[in-house]
């Protein structure tokens, strides 16, 4: 089933990095890409692009005179996380949805049973996500979508709906070392197919009228900073 859908890694082409006078700017790094540890040690570059990616880290030049550049990966403060984060650009929209516009219902029971009826969530920020287990950027944003959860967990005003391609059994077994926050629909092939879905993750943002706010597909490490500014513009 999962070959008929494309997994989608936002990747981050243009990263913040800091050169030695910590002058932030925009560099463009590849596979080609000269990335070490404090101890000099060289990140292979699926390590240090997902340690990246996911917001908690970031480069500096180690010698800006260089013409052989090179970066040393360090791990971001929070605060410095924020705001790094905060000078990121809005991720891309999607071409499955049309911000300011409504979308089809759709009536489901999650993996526990409850049942799950977006037109009667109207009067509630919606906040939906479209993965499945074997995507590795559906996985990759799973702690930081749980953030955003726990942040409105006394709001019920806020509801956060996951829609999985996987059956029941999997996604149970998966959550049970893994946990993901969201209520649960599975087997969401025909969820996907409403929308015309074929990248993931994708996040969307209804508005109490039912009104897309936000939509994105794929994960970069600004993805749930917008998420969250737009529930609160939108609560």
């Amino acid at each position: 089933m999962k070959k008929l859908f494309m997994i989608l890694m936002i990747v981050t082409t243009f990263i913040p990095v800091v050169n030695a006078q910590t002058t932030t700017h925009r560099t463009q790094l590849d596979a080609n890409t000269v990335v070490k540890d404090s101890a000099g040690v060289i990140y292979p570059y699926s390590a240090w692009h997902n340690l990246v990616l996911s917001g908690g880290y970031s480069l500096r030049v180690i010698d800006p005179h260089s013409d052989n550049t090179a970066f040393v990966l360090y791990k971001l403060s929070e605060g410095e996380r924020i705001a790094m984060l905060s000078h990121m650009p809005k991720p891309p929209e999607t071409a499955f949805f049309t911000t300011g516009e409504g979308i089809t219902s759709f009536s489901a029971h999650d993996i526990n049973g409850n049942k799950i009826k977006l037109k009667d969530l109207l009067g509630k920020v919606v906040v939906l996500n479209f993965w499945f287990i074997g995507c590795p950027p559906c996985r990759m944003e799973i702690p930081e979508l749980n953030k955003i959860v726990l942040q409105y967990a006394n709001d019920p005003n806020v509801v956060f709906v996951a829609i999985a391609l996987d059956c029941k059994s999997d996604i149970k077994k998966y959550i049970k070392d893994n946990p993901f926050l969201y209520q649960i629909i599975d087997d969401g092939k025909m969820y996907a197919d409403l929308y015309k879905l074929r990248l993931f993750p994708t996040n969307v943002i209804l508005d109490k009228e039912g009104k897309v706010r936000f939509h994105t597909s794929g994960y970069g490490p600004s993805t749930t900073l917008w998420m969250k500014k737009t529930i609160e513009e939108v609560k």
